[in-house]
């Protein structure tokens, strides 16, 4: 059975200018996950994501093929020790 989990990931590649954030909430959305996306200055972008385990590698697997535009090239994830309780899934600026 799944069971809720959160993480923190940064994102690193093609990632910028390409609509990657609204890509990233529109598959968030669909899995009914919460959290935000925003860029960084270095280029890369960053979210926080929580929800059912399954729908997050769902996600993840998502992410990873991303939209026709974008490429990734590395992800660092990392577990979040609680959820924040997000209300929906955002894109931050």
């Amino acid at each position: 059975m799944s069971h809720p989990e959160a993480f923190h990931i940064v994102l690193i590649g093609r990632v910028q200018g390409v609509g990657f954030r609204y890509f990233i909430r529109q598959k968030a959305n669909e899995l009914k996950l919460k959290g935000w996306v925003k860029n960084k200055a270095d280029g890369s972008v960053e979210l926080e994501v929580e929800g059912n385990s399954d729908s997050i590698t769902i996600f993840l697997d998502m992410i990873n093929i991303g939209n026709s535009m974008s490429r990734i090239d590395r992800i660092f994830k990392s577990e979040l020790p609680s959820l924040q309780g997000f209300d929906s899934f955002f894109v931050k600026y």
